[in-house]
């Protein structure tokens, strides 16, 4: 069986409950990625690339939070 295939069968969690678990979890992996690749830009002079990732991650952050409200919703109903 490969992963993608799991139903919850093995794990014991649905799909549409990893996914927003798995979503979630990129979301936030995304923001700290991005404040690496950020400072990257902001130590060669580039604020452009800079402000770029920073919308960025802005844009990770909020999808991070949506996805815990969700989560939490869905957990404690």
């Amino acid at each position: 069986m490969s992963a993608g295939s799991e139903t919850g069968h093995v794990t014991g969690t649905k799909d549409k409950d990893y996914n927003i678990i798995w979503f979630t979890e990129q979301c936030l992996s995304n923001v700290l990625r991005l404040e690496e690749y950020a400072g990257d830009a902001e130590r060669e002079g580039d604020d452009e690339l800079a402000q770029f990732f920073r919308q960025a991650q802005g844009a990770s952050r909020k999808g991070a939070e949506q996805g815990k409200a969700m989560l939490g919703k869905r957990i404690s109903g």
